[in-house]
């Protein structure tokens, strides 16, 4: 069944159905709103009961999608040691980078270089350093934060395919995360210069910043932003963007700053604030 459903996705229009699910989740007919959201529920399991809002109270499917929680739903683990998980989610892989390359599945890598959308020099600052991949199921919350206190440097977003970012296309589709359509952001801070770098996927009807950006989805050329000196800082644990359905989050951070938890492993879930590494000495 894996091997069909990947092979769906290479005929499939990816950015037309896309769009149509677009128009569709940020419809605000109460009839269409409403029976969107109680079978999304009922058919992903979606707990509904740490959000601030109850269906009914949403504008849109899009609305509740990327709905906000109740306050100290998600407690953030002491930002003083730990790097925090910017998502819910659940760990695709994690390690070192190597190579200039991060693994994506078992047999399968692409480059660092590809996924910033950057350049040798750029990529060449996270060789030896350390990369998580997180994947957000359809029922997680999809909001993502902060791992780490930071000041947005820049941004890249890069246009490109739509597969699913699941587990069975990541292990069956070649350089999945640099070849999907994903946005790239850069930013300085105690713990160095690291990378959190929100991956599009099958359907993803957009990807949004907290700050004002240029880019759209499903555009036809890079866009770089400049934020050098605009003085956008963040403390861990912010809200720092959103999908509009899907996806994947990436961080990347330079060598000798961060040391994973040792009971980590792919697999495993993750909420929006837990420890994900031990911040180093930098």
């Amino acid at each position: 069944m894996s091997d069909l459903f990947i092979a769906l996705q290479h005929i499939v229009p990816q950015h037309a159905l896309s769009r149509l699910a677009g128009r569709i989740a940020s419809s605000e007919t109460p009839w269409l709103r409403d029976a969107l959201i109680r079978r999304f529920v009922a058919a992903y399991g979606v707990d509904l009961s740490q959000a601030a809002r109850g269906i009914g109270e949403f504008a849109s499917f899009n609305d509740f999608f990327t709905r906000e929680l109740k306050p100290g739903a998600r407690p953030l683990a002491d930002a003083e040691r730990f790097i925090l998980s910017p998502a819910d989610g659940a760990v695709s892989q994690l390690g070192p980078v190597s190579g200039g390359r991060i693994i994506q599945a078992k047999g399968r890598d692409y480059s660092v270089a590809e996924i910033l959308g950057c350049g040798a020099e750029e990529a060449a600052r996270f060789e030896g350093g350390s990369f998580i991949t997180i994947y957000l199921s359809p029922k997680d919350y999809h909001r993502v934060h902060m791992p780490a206190a930071g000041t947005l440097a820049e941004t890249t977003y890069i246009p490109g395919d739509l597969y699913s970012v699941n587990t069975a296309t990541a292990a069956g589709v070649d350089r999945l995360f640099a070849r999907n359509e994903r946005l790239s952001c850069r930013f300085d801070g105690p713990d160095g210069h690291f990378a959190s770098i929100m991956v599009g996927a099958m359907i993803v009807a957009g990807i949004d910043t907290v700050w004002p950006n240029r880019f759209r989805t499903h555009v036809s050329a890079p866009v770089h932003e400049d934020f050098a000196g605009q003085g956008r800082s963040f403390a861990a644990g912010d809200e720092m963007g959103r999908f509009y359905l899907g996806s994947t989050v990436v961080l990347l951070f330079e060598p000798g700053r961060v040391a994973w938890r040792d009971d980590l492993k792919p697999g495993d879930p993750l909420r929006m604030g837990e420890a994900l590494a031990t911040r180093l000495p930098g």
